[in-house]
């Protein structure tokens, strides 16, 4: 019996960890001379990494896109999630999405925690002077935790973040910064780093659909993410929503989360960052859409990874649903097994053998 017992315990146990998925491991950025965006982006913490390279036919098998590529993967600390990755193509195929409103199906973006918001806004301001092209919403207050809501004003410490908007050419960013409260495991900042910033902390993506049960089987079920919350907002109630998305009078969006499984649903102290923040618009709500300019081959964010304990077993999974263009499992240009995929959503991501 126990020798049964030890026999079966590899197919007992490895279906559960095999398939282990956790936050969100790149935001990946086309460009064709990485070293302003490496730049700029140690402005934040991230240091250069390792590098590859992949010829234009596998670049087309793994990616789509028709154009050899060179890879350079950004850490931040020793942080396992909320990468950089900058995609270097030979041949992009557009300039991506460029200064394209929120409000956009297609839309990317990344949010970092930081320390002093007031510092970017500062650098902004300075931009601006300079002619560069941006797009901007200053920093928003808002209660993100109603139970962290705190006192009345000029009575006691009030519990919120204040939240803005940065739109350049090849980058997309939300930066908050959190007072009074802390998460543990949401964001760790590098208080070195000249904006004293974390890693990226979560990834939005802008879709339009009614239909929630489809968008949670897809990530929850096929993917195995931790849903959080689906949360509506309008233009009346979210003065942050209103400004970053452009509401107008009577608009109503949605805040769909998942996160890592290892999260917490029900107590924000234990949540964990590398969070996919989908922003989810009705079908009736008339949007542009721009999705053929953040795919992989596009300058600008233009695409998610995940790392994935076995990759075979997902793709397999990812077969059976109603993701479309699985690509077969190849060698990436750091050398791991990888293979992408489009969403039902219409957004290109790929997953990476852990």
């Amino acid at each position: 019996m126990n020798r049964l017992l030890i026999s079966l315990a590899p197919l007992l146990v490895c279906p559960v960890f095999a398939q282990e998925i956790k936050g969100v491991y790149e935001a990946c950025v086309g460009v064709v001379d990485p070293i302003p965006q490496i730049r700029y982006w140690q402005q934040f913490g991230y240091r250069v990494g390792p590098s590859g390279e992949l010829a234009a036919e596998d670049a087309q098998r793994l990616y789509g896109a028709p154009s050899g590529l060179r890879s350079i993967r950004l850490t931040h600390g020793d942080a396992d999630h909320g990468l950089i990755r900058l995609m270097v193509w030979e041949r992009p195929v557009n300039d991506g999405l460029g200064l394209a409103p929120m409000k956009t199906v297609g839309n990317r973006w990344t949010a970092t925690l930081t320390e002093d918001v007031l510092n970017i806004m500062n650098h902004v301001e300075t931009a601006r002077e300079e002619g560069l092209p941006l797009r901007v919403v200053p920093p928003q207050w808002a209660t993100i935790y109603a139970s962290q809501k705190g006192g009345a004003a000029f009575n006691g410490p009030l519990h919120g973040v204040r939240e803005m908007l940065l739109l350049q050419p090849l980058t997309r960013q939300v930066f908050f910064q959190r007072f009074n409260y802390r998460i543990p495991n949401y964001g760790t900042v590098d208080p070195a780093s000249h904006f004293s910033a974390s890693q990226v902390t979560h990834f939005g993506i802008l879709i339009q659909t009614d239909d929630l049960d489809a968008v949670k089987r897809f990530y929850g079920d096929t993917l195995g993410l931790l849903h959080i919350r689906d949360l509506e907002d309008t233009y009346e109630r979210s003065k942050a929503g209103r400004a970053v998305f452009a509401l107008e009078p009577g608009d109503v969006y949605y805040n769909t989360d998942f996160d890592d499984p290892r999260s917490s649903k029900s107590d924000f102290t234990k949540m964990r960052s590398g969070r996919l923040k989908i922003i989810r618009f009705p079908e009736s709500a008339k949007l542009p859409d721009k999705r053929g300019s953040s795919r992989p081959g596009c300058l600008g964010l233009s695409l998610y990874t995940y790392r994935v304990g076995d990759i075979a077993a997902y793709r397999a999974k990812l077969l059976a649903s109603a993701a479309t263009g699985v690509t077969a499992i190849v060698a990436d240009e750091f050398g791991d097994k990888s293979f992408s995929f489009t969403a039902p959503d219409g957004y290109v991501w790929t997953l990476i053998q852990e």
